[in-house]
């Protein structure tokens, strides 16, 4: 059957309107020739506390972030530079090479920092660029910054990827000075994973050691900065010699709540587990000890 002569010519526009790429790497080769560069530039930028000074083009700033759009709007004076004093050059010069070429060039050292930047101006391809590549770049040394990152920026894939390398390599991260750094959300989302591979004695160590160094930093007590992370650790899992150290230790500065006592010596002295309640579940790493066969069951009620 042949085709109608509406439908033809739509076929030939269709074809007609294809679209062709010639080589995208030469382009973004030559688009990063005008990064910061005065020539034709029409707006200046003054960035960071050193004033460095900064060219680019207004028409291409504007067609690919709204942000920069709505800036220019509100200052349409051409002459008059845009100072963004909070802002450092590197980091500057990053967003633009994205913007310029829709490519970025990172390090360890600028990806956190360009990642925060392309949230605040709405650049989503730099972001998902900037998250792939600390994905990509998880070690022991930085681990924990990564997690604070996707923490701190709501970059749930980072976070579970962070999350997964600090659980496969807890007892070295959690000795990393990153470690001590994190905020306590951070501390938190950590000490709740039960695939640690630290045994809970380690990790109240540890968890101890962040708190006496963000207190020093935050000048408060320990058990304050410490106060949601501690009702993590799980007691029930650390046998009643041991119990008993923790308890002594603990009447000098009241680091972990009496409640948590409490209710781990219940469960010693039930012979039991509570099914409902994940402080009685073993971790990855959690040593083996003669209770906890009864942990495992759950009397009925």
């Amino acid at each position: 059957m042949s085709s109608s002569p509406q439908k033809k010519a739509d076929m030939q526009s269709s074809v007609g309107d294809s679209l062709r790429v010639a080589d995208i790497t030469e382009f973004a080769r030559m688009m990063k020739k005008l990064v910061n560069n005065k020539d034709f530039s029409d707006i200046k930028f003054v960035i960071g506390p050193n004033k460095k000074h900064i060219f680019a083009h207004r028409c291409i700033l504007s067609a690919r972030c709204a942000v920069f759009k709505a800036m220019f709007a509100d200052k349409p004076e051409k002459d008059v530079p845009l100072v963004l004093s909070d802002m450092s050059s590197d980091i500057f010069l990053a967003m633009l090479e994205f913007i310029y070429t829709n490519c970025v060039t990172l390090s360890l050292n600028t990806a956190t920092d360009v990642l925060a930047t392309s949230l605040e101006y709405g650049l989503d391809e730099l972001r998902d660029l900037c998250v792939d590549f600390l994905k990509e770049n998880i070690s022991v040394s930085n681990a924990c910054d990564i997690m604070q990152a996707a923490v701190t920026y709501n970059q749930n894939d980072l976070k579970e990827q962070a999350m997964t390398f600090v659980e496969e390599n807890t007892a070295e991260i959690l000795k990393t000075k990153s470690f001590l750094e994190i905020s306590e959300d951070t501390l938190v989302s950590i000490v709740r994973s039960s695939r640690l591979t630290m045994d809970e004695i380690d990790l109240y160590k540890a968890v101890k050691e962040w708190a006496k160094f963000s207190s020093a930093v935050n000048g408060k007590q320990p058990h304050e900065v410490a106060r949601d992370a501690v009702k993590h650790l799980r007691l029930p899992l650390v046998s009643p010699d041991e119990l008993k150290k923790l308890e002594e230790e603990n009447k000098k500065d009241s680091f972990i709540p009496v409640a948590s006592f409490s209710y781990a010596w219940k469960l010693h002295a039930l012979k039991e587990g509570d099914k409902d309640d994940i402080l009685s579940t073993c971790r990855h790493g959690t040593t083996t000890r003669e209770h906890h066969k009864y942990l495992s069951h759950s009397k009925s009620k």
